[in-house]
């Protein structure tokens, strides 16, 4: 690990210097001197000035540094509840010794002077504002040259850290208003009627009505963990809900699968859609002529469904970032799927401290869910505990998520799918097929479990009472092909 001495070197060498930059371009860096005087001499001049000054400002606003340290000056008075004019500026900036470089206090009296109306401060700061951002992105820019000048600055992590360094230039300068309780309650309920009026749901469709009963569709900007033991049929869900959601809704899906190729995850979706077993899609029986046309019929909608498949073996976290704000901005996606986290690579200075590396990944899947504003499904392994515990009905728990606890702490919906018969609770026939997804954490809403079939030879979940429709279906179309070889004997 390299030492922090080392880091700072490195970022002291890093710092830009927007003089210089304008120099090298022919051009001045934005700013406004004429109108941070106005602000300050309005700070020196009226109390409420300083209010709004300091809520929408902060010392980078200013690019002349002697600016920068009567601000700083006024703001700390302010945080020791100390009155706002020229002469505690004064005391202040001799406290801190910079009052011999902003030029004494004869400086102070003539901004005063030079501010026309307190009244225009408001049109001041925005353009303070708008130069500030207008510098941030000099800045942003000319690190992005930097890097793309670094070989050992890997393409990904430059992509990545080029749209992180464009977002953050802005949005450090965009505050949020402070919202009053009323016009917030006046919002809801305008979203309360809405959702009366809609008989749909407000967020993208799991295909599975006792699921979509307890979320109401996964929600924009959560992290939903689906976790079980190897071979329980996380991928199989997981394929489940992308195709219901990219077939029947029409909603653009990606699903990233590092587990699986993407010719595997084809025929595992064929299979499901089209009914014929596992085994005749694989090739180890042979399709009968109608069966051949059975499955061009029913992969036709499937064919155009809006689902995209990454099968990138050991994706990079960066990589899957600037992936994932691709599709999202390209393609309309809503939703994301991972299979599965623990094979994603973590950041390489976390390599070697497992733990950790799945912490970062949790972290990043939830920030990359709430700044894309889209659900985020990711699936996770299941510790032995989950099988070896006594008790319980051999049912997961949370503590039984693998490598980390911050999968538990970041995730906005935990859910667990069990197999009685899997972990040896069961050897009844009958209870083979029985699967129980478990909602074990839900933020936002109940959690509860949730009873299903899994039909293995069709690689599909479905939930009991369609089990029993189908089942009941099959009986009597058993009867009467009975009944008819009886009426013939």
């Amino acid at each position: 690990m390299p030492d922090s001495s080392s880091k700072n070197t490195r970022k002291k060498d890093r710092q830009v210097d927007l003089d210089n930059i304008g120099l090298e371009i022919g051009n001045k860096p934005p700013q406004a001197l004429d109108v941070e005087e106005a602000v300050l001499g309005a700070m020196l001049l009226e109390p409420s000035c300083v209010d709004q000054a300091l809520e929408e400002l902060s010392p980078s606003c200013f690019y002349d540094p002697r600016h920068r340290m009567i601000f700083s000056a006024m703001s700390s008075l302010v945080s020791e509840h100390t009155s706002v004019d020229i002469i505690t500026v004064s005391a202040k900036l001799k406290e801190q010794g910079n009052l011999e470089a902003v030029g004494g206090s004869v400086v102070l009296a003539d901004l005063s002077q030079k501010v026309a109306s307190a009244a225009h401060i408001e049109y001041y700061v925005k353009i303070l504002k708008q130069k500030t951002i207008q510098r941030e992105l000099i800045t942003a820019s000319y690190e992005i040259l930097k890097d793309s000048f670094d070989d050992s600055v890997k393409v990904d992590e430059l992509i990545d850290g080029a749209q992180s360094k464009i977002y953050n230039a802005i949005q450090s300068n965009v505050r949020k208003d402070v919202q009053e309780i009323g016009a917030i309650i006046n919002e809801a309920m305008s979203d309360i009627e809405e959702a009366q009026k809609s008989t749909g749901l407000n967020g993208v469709p799991s295909g599975f009505e006792s699921i979509d009963r307890v979320t109401q569709g996964w929600q924009r900007s959560d992290l939903i963990i689906l976790a079980a033991r190897p071979s329980v049929g996380k991928t199989a869900f997981s394929l489940n809900l992308a195709r219901n959601a990219s077939v029947d809704h029409h909603m653009p899906v990606a699903f990233f699968s590092l587990e699986m190729s993407a010719l595997q995850l084809a025929k595992r979706l064929m299979t499901s859609e089209s009914g014929l077993s596992a085994d005749k899609i694989k090739g180890g029986s042979k399709l009968e002529p109608y069966e051949w046309e059975q499955l061009e019929y029913k992969l036709k909608a499937l064919s155009q469904a809006p689902l995209y498949i990454d099968d990138t073996p050991s994706l990079q976290l960066m990589e899957f970032r600037t992936k994932a704000k691709n599709l999202v901005k390209n393609k309309g996606v809503r939703l994301i799927i991972v299979d599965y986290l623990q094979l994603m690579q973590g950041p390489s200075e976390l390599r070697g401290m497992r733990e950790q590396e799945v912490a970062a990944i949790s972290r990043t899947l939830k920030a990359t869910a709430k700044e894309l504003d889209i659900p985020i499904i990711a699936l996770s392994q299941l510790s032995r505990q989950a099988v070896q515990r006594q008790g319980g009905g051999g049912k997961p728990q949370l503590s039984d998520l693998r490598e980390s606890g911050s999968i538990e702490q970041d995730a906005d919906m935990v859910i667990f799918i069990h197999r009685p018969d899997f972990v040896g609770l069961s050897e009844n026939p009958e209870d083979r097929d029985k699967t129980q997804i478990i909602i074990a954490k839900h933020r936002n809403g109940e959690t509860g479990e949730i009873d299903m079939t899994f039909r293995s030879g069709e690689i599909k979940f479905v939930e009991m009472n369609d089990a029993l429709d189908i089942r009941a279906g099959q009986m009597s179309y058993d009867s009467a092909m009975n009944m008819e070889s009886n009426e013939f004997e």
